[in-house]
């Protein structure tokens, strides 16, 4: 349970139900962290909006390669909840969710193209603390995915950085929407 109770359908307002409703026809229940983010309106409807335009915004990168990256920074940090939604996304968007009990092997595993061991050691790299991000990285992932592409990267891994950081400090934990696939979290991380 969250540290902070989500806010409940008759406390959510009418405004809120409705966005509440509308999740659960998206995603069979209301995001937790949402629901939680009720308690106070402004950012909530500011969250609501950053969602809808990070889902618009990237164009550049392969999705399977943004959103191993978003997993990877969710099981560095410890964030069971990420790592349970970003589970259900992948799996939705088409994606072999199978290979992510493999991830920790990324850098051997014939599972992993070039460009993907790239990505989700770029991952690592911007969320160890502190960051170990190199030069070489930037100019390898640069020459491979152009400019764009590792703008797009950078800023995906970042804001999973904010977001896994922002549930893990709340308490927010898996709600059940991939039950398919349960992924070994960073055990450092995973403390709580």
């Amino acid at each position: 349970m969250a540290r902070i109770p989500a806010v409940p359908d008759a406390e959510a307002g009418v405004i809120g139900r409705l966005a509440y409703r509308l999740m659960r026809r998206r995603f069979g229940a209301v995001p937790e962290p949402f629901a939680v983010a009720r308690h106070h309106p402004r950012l909530f409807w500011a969250s609501l909006v950053a969602a809808f335009a990070h889902q618009w915004a990237p164009t550049t990168l392969p999705t399977r390669v943004r959103e191993l990256a978003v997993y990877r920074v969710a099981t560095q940090v410890g964030c069971s909840w990420c790592v349970d939604f970003g589970t259900m996304l992948q799996r939705l968007e088409g994606l072999d969710v199978e290979r992510l009990q493999h991830i920790d092997e990324y850098a051997t595993s014939p599972l992993y193209e070039p460009v993907e061991r790239l990505a989700i050691g770029y991952a690592d790299a911007v969320t160890a603390q502190p960051p170990t991000v190199t030069d070489a990285q930037v100019a390898e992932l640069e020459a491979v995915l152009g400019r764009a592409g590792l703008v797009e990267l950078t800023h995906e891994i970042a804001l999973e950085n904010m977001r896994a950081r922002n549930y893990h400090a709340l308490g927010i934990v898996d709600q059940g929407f991939d039950e398919a696939c349960r992924v070994r979290l960073n055990p450092a991380a995973s403390r709580g």
